[in-house]
């Protein structure tokens, strides 16, 4: 899903070039040139409406004619559009190919996926050291983050809050256990610590800011943009919690090149057919099934488990096994709402736990005659 940005003489020298047009979208592009049409990158969606940026400027176009029934491909900020070049309204005639896109799971009934942002190179996830820190919360922002294709980075905000550089550190290391393969940064934009590393780090990209309410997005946005651009609220004490700053998904452009995805505080993060960005949030554990004497081994209560034998021998956490497990079996979940075939695999499944258990007790009553 990913791909790596390219550029040529005359990518780089577009108008949108801050905004990461390269060759490859251009070619992308061609057929629609050809036809007269406008490139554009969506940096703001409501309404059936969105605003695109274009080589003069911002104009507001109509999403009518790319309104599928797929709500995973509408109109989303950070897509690459072809819009009329004019028109009372303009709309937008297509959506070019993402190359990535954060989707997750929606709160309702009706198994459907929200994408979030697309082409999205750099997916930062904010949590906020003004309160106690969620490792399973944290897995599972990753999950969907290598799930999109986009590189992950957890930025561990309000670190000024934190004053002992040992406690900070012991913090920084919690976090990069829990997030193998990925960089950990402390940060605090009120003091400027670790800001020249982000903003380098996502230099000439597109990046997603991600986290919950209160997990200081707009401040560290206000930062990276070296503006107030963002509102910021207050924060509750009592859970470091505060409501929703920004109520929509805007794309803005970096002051050293690149451009920022802000999004609302997320209270939920379902999982939407994330299973290769679960295996990559724990790739330890993959790496240690490896050795599993079963190939299908579920490191329950097989013979040979080296992942069982890795917590026996406390190489590996017991609460990192039991996140891997629940979030597996929650993507399972939503996997098996529209695909037949891994509803049958879970029906099996759960007869095949129901048959051990229901042996394991009669084997129990027989000791007790």
């Amino acid at each position: 899903m990913n791909s790596s940005p390219r550029s040529s003489s005359s990518a780089s020298s577009h108008p949108l070039a801050g905004y990461g047009w390269d060759e490859g979208w251009e070619a992308e592009f061609a057929p629609y040139a050809e036809q007269g049409l406008l490139p554009g990158r969506v940096v703001r969606v409501d309404r059936g409406q969105c605003d695109v940026v274009v080589a003069d400027g911002v104009l507001r176009a109509d999403t009518a004619f790319v309104t599928p029934h797929d709500p995973l491909r509408v109109v989303c900020t950070g897509d690459w559009v072809a819009v009329e070049p004019d028109g009372n309204p303009r709309y937008v005639r297509t959506c070019l190919p993402r190359r990535t896109a954060f989707v997750r799971s929606t709160s309702s009934k009706r198994s459907e996926g929200q994408i979030l942002a697309a082409n999205v190179d750099h997916a930062i996830v904010a949590v906020s050291l003004a309160a106690e820190l969620e490792l399973a919360r944290v897995e599972r922002f990753l999950a969907l983050a290598w799930e999109s294709g986009a590189q992950p980075l957890v930025v561990l905000t309000k670190a000024d809050l934190v004053p002992d550089p040992a406690t900070l550190a012991h913090l920084v290391q919690d976090v990069e256990t829990t997030a193998p393969g990925v960089p950990v940064l402390a940060v605090s934009a009120e003091q400027g610590q670790g800001l020249d590393v982000l903003a380098a780090t996502v230099l000439g990209g597109t990046a997603v800011l991600l986290g919950q309410s209160g997990a200081g997005k707009s401040t560290l946005a206000n930062a990276l943009l070296g503006t107030d651009v963002m509102d910021v609220q207050a924060i509750r004490d009592v859970d470091g919690k505060g409501r929703h700053t920004t109520t929509t998904r805007n794309l803005l452009a970096l002051p050293g090149g690149g451009v920022l995805i802000d999004t609302p505080g997320l209270r939920g993060v379902g999982l939407w057919d994330a299973g290769s960005g679960v295996d990559q949030t724990f790739a330890e554990i993959a790496e240690l099934a490896e050795g599993c004497r079963f190939h299908d081994c579920a490191h329950e209560s097989e013979p040979g488990c080296a992942v069982l034998a890795a917590i026996d021998s406390g190489a590996l956490r017991e609460r990192r096994l039991e996140s891997y497990r629940k979030l597996l079996r929650e993507n399972q979940r939503i996997v098996a709402k529209t695909d037949a075939r891994v509803r049958a695999e879970l029906r099996k499944e759960f007869k095949r736990r129901g048959a051990i258990g229901k042996a394991a007790m009669e084997a129990k009553r027989g000791g007790l005659r």
